[in-house]
């Protein structure tokens, strides 16, 4: 900050510096730092500013970031995030890797409720040894960073993790068998002259079968890619 960087108030991993009409963000994660900016020369002094101060190694363009491939075509205007690789990672990991495919995350009309969780020694015999949190917690992930499309479904699903069911644990596999599907597809950027924000809302009315609570979701759209989501 005493280089001319602001903390960025809502999301405090990311410093922007403006010098007339060039700028520079850089965006911190623990130990890693990614640098993104419209001019060379503000980019090769904030380089040998933070090497002054820091030992740092120059990684040279990004390409992959804490779990994201990045991929970028200058000529078109077009910028890629993708989790491809991670997605795999997960597969592997819960040996679900040749699963076959599900065209949908969840399917409509679906119900879960706390009546299809453990009730009693058997059906805590059958998930003592299911993973769910951690399962469950590798798609917050994905849906987190490139995959808004599992929002609704890793939201209902996140709703048991202290005391998953059968059902729960089946829906939840379906969802990465969804990704297994799609892992190709990312989130995609485009160059615009006009920034144009778009949001889109929407809700249910008592859609939760435990409290008859509202489900409320937004997703915000800048440049042709998503930003933000929530359910």
């Amino acid at each position: 900050m005493s280089f001319g960087f602001k903390e960025n108030t809502i999301d405090r991993c990311i410093y922007p510096k403006v010098s007339g009409s060039n700028f520079i963000f850089l965006i911190l994660y623990v130990d890693d730092i990614l640098l993104a900016t419209n001019d060379l020369g503000l980019l090769s002094e904030t380089m040998r500013y933070l090497s002054n101060n820091f030992e740092m190694k120059d990684m040279g363009e990004a390409y992959y970031a804490i779990g994201i491939e990045i991929f970028c075509d200058i000529s078109q205007g077009l910028l890629g995030l993708s989790q491809n690789a991670y997605i795999n990672k997960v597969l592997e990991r819960f040996r679900i890797d040749k699963c076959s495919t599900s065209p949908i995350p969840i399917q409509k009309g679906d119900k879960f409720s706390l009546m299809q969780c453990q009730k009693n020694d058997l059906e805590r015999k059958q998930m003592k040894d299911i993973p769910y949190a951690f399962f469950v917690g590798s798609l917050m992930y994905a849906q987190t960073c490139t995959r808004p499309d599992i929002s609704f479904a890793v939201g209902i699903l996140g709703r048991y993790q202290s005391n998953p069911g059968l059902e729960h644990w089946k829906a939840a596999k379906k969802v990465l068998r969804y990704l297994q599907g799609i892992k190709n597809h990312m989130l995609i950027y485009k160059k615009y002259d006009h920034l144009e924000v778009i949001v889109y809302t929407n809700s249910d009315f008592a859609g939760c079968m435990d409290t008859k609570k509202s489900t409320f979701d937004y997703v915000y759209l800048l440049i042709g890619g998503t930003i933000s989501c929530k359910v």
